[in-house]
């Protein structure tokens, strides 16, 4: 075998294991984004009296609306206003307001992890 073809075969052996990366690392970024979108968007603002939360799923799950309505109960809150858009993605806008002697104790953050919690169970099931 003469240097030109041993210059020939090395080019390719690297070409190919930098091929053989490149397809790992895109498999692996892959499933990073998809994990990304997977993750909820969850926002909870103050408002005069309670609360308006946000959330944005790119995919829907069984039972996600009625966990997530049964956080808000279980924190005493009533739902005034909604809207829900639950077909593909999930999408939520709810204005939940409570009793004033429990307002005091639930937060905004409060009221996050709940509808996170109700999530994640939904996940569980």
């Amino acid at each position: 075998m003469d240097d030109e073809q041993k210059v020939d075969d090395e080019q390719m052996d690297w070409k190919q294991k930098v091929e053989g990366l490149n397809s790992e690392l895109g498999i692996v970024e892959s499933s990073t984004s998809q994990m990304d979108d997977e993750q909820p968007k969850v926002s909870v603002k103050t408002l005069e009296k309670g609360f308006l939360i946000n959330v944005l799923l790119e995919k829907n799950r069984p039972g996600m609306l009625v966990s997530i309505l049964e956080a808000f109960e279980d924190l005493g809150l009533d739902v005034l206003d909604a809207r829900v858009s639950c077909e593909d993605t999930f999408q939520l806008q709810a204005v939940g307001s409570g009793d004033s002697h429990k307002d005091d104790s639930i937060n905004e953050q409060v009221v996050k992890q709940a509808v996170l919690q109700a999530i994640k169970n939904t996940d569980d099931e």
